[in-house]
């Protein structure tokens, strides 16, 4: 069945926009559809409230991959017909090359590759190594100033630089991160629920913006996925591919997809704003719809309650120096 409702929104951090809780992501996913069935799911998320695109340029560091999927994306939200003030869009800059590498040089190409004049908000990472976290808060509020954004978020950043950055940027009168993307689902939750942004979260000095939630499809039912996908971090993906069928078992339990549960539960976190997802069909993203109903009908607290057995990343580290390492 359909969804016929609108996706709920919610606030993206402090002074953040309200956003639909769903975003739809662009890695491996425009370059992966037909042309025609990139612009009907355009439409399909604009006609459910949830036109929020996450679409980056994928050409640096470990995505040095030349790939096309934001210049698809382009070419599709505009013979989509959507206004560009009936979508959000987030882009994204690198760290890996910065400062060789600029923002601004990065948003140019980004934004030329997409033919649009801005974008509504960036995510900042990742990066491997230490960081001049002042210089990326300045940086990124020169972007903001000349209008390319206006506000961002971080990726994977060690705890110590997010704030960092935040008590930098208010103590010079800048823009700070408002939002946290992380891996964080069903079976990684160490990193989103630790003391150390939790304690962000529960302040409210940032909202949590999910993502990799699937695991690259394992937790969708794509057991050994073919493409690339993201990053181990503490070599678990063998017990996660193992954790499957228990995943399947409470999804049936609550006559829900496998999908529609990981989804629920990520919502089910106070402090998540928006979760980020990448589909390349459109009974995905009917199917991830779904959540929402499932959210309403068994609680956060019921969600949590019967997946708390499937927690497998308890021994990585809570403030994110993993994310440093190479």
């Amino acid at each position: 069945m359909s969804f016929t409702g609108t996706v709920p929104t919610r606030a993206l951090g402090p002074g953040g926009p309200e956003v639909p809780v769903f975003a739809l992501g662009s890695w491996n996913t425009w370059d992966r559809m037909e042309f025609d069935d990139a612009v009907s799911l355009i439409r399909r998320a604009h006609e459910v409230g949830a036109a929020f695109f996450d679409v980056a340029h994928y050409n640096m560091g470990p995505h040095a991959e030349n790939a096309r999927t934001d210049l698809i994306f382009g070419e599709a939200v505009h013979a989509s017909g959507i206004a560009r003030d009936d979508y959000l869009l987030c882009g994204k800059l690198w760290l890996w090359e910065y400062p060789h590498t600029t923002f601004a040089d990065q948003m140019r190409t980004s934004l030329d590759r997409i033919g649009v004049d801005k974008a509504d908000l960036v995510v900042v990472g990742d990066y491997f190594g230490e960081v001049d976290v002042p210089a990326i808060v300045t940086d990124v509020a020169a972007e903001i100033a000349d209008g390319r954004f206006d506000g961002w978020g971080v990726n994977n950043w060690a705890i110590d630089d997010v704030r960092l950055a935040i008590d930098f940027a208010r103590d010079e009168g800048l823009t700070p991160p408002t939002f946290a993307q992380l891996k964080y689902g069903l079976v990684r939750r160490t990193m989103a629920e630790g003391s150390h942004y939790g304690d962000l979260f529960a302040s409210g000095a940032l909202a949590l913006q999910a993502s990799d939630v699937f695991e690259g499809g394992i937790l969708a039912g794509k057991l050994s996925p073919s493409r690339k996908i993201g990053a181990d971090v503490g070599g678990i993906r063998d017990r996660i591919v193992a954790a499957y069928p228990r995943v399947q078992q409470i999804a049936h339990g609550l006559d829900a997809t496998p999908t529609q549960l990981g989804l629920a539960f990520v919502l089910a976190h106070p402090a998540t704003a928006n979760v980020l997802f990448g589909v390349s069909r459109a009974e995905q993203l009917e199917d991830n719809l779904g959540a929402l109903a499932l959210l309403d009908r068994v609680g956060a607290e019921g969600i949590r309650a019967v997946t708390a057995d499937l927690w497998l990343d308890r021994e990585v580290n809570a403030d994110g120096t993993w994310a440093m390492q190479a």
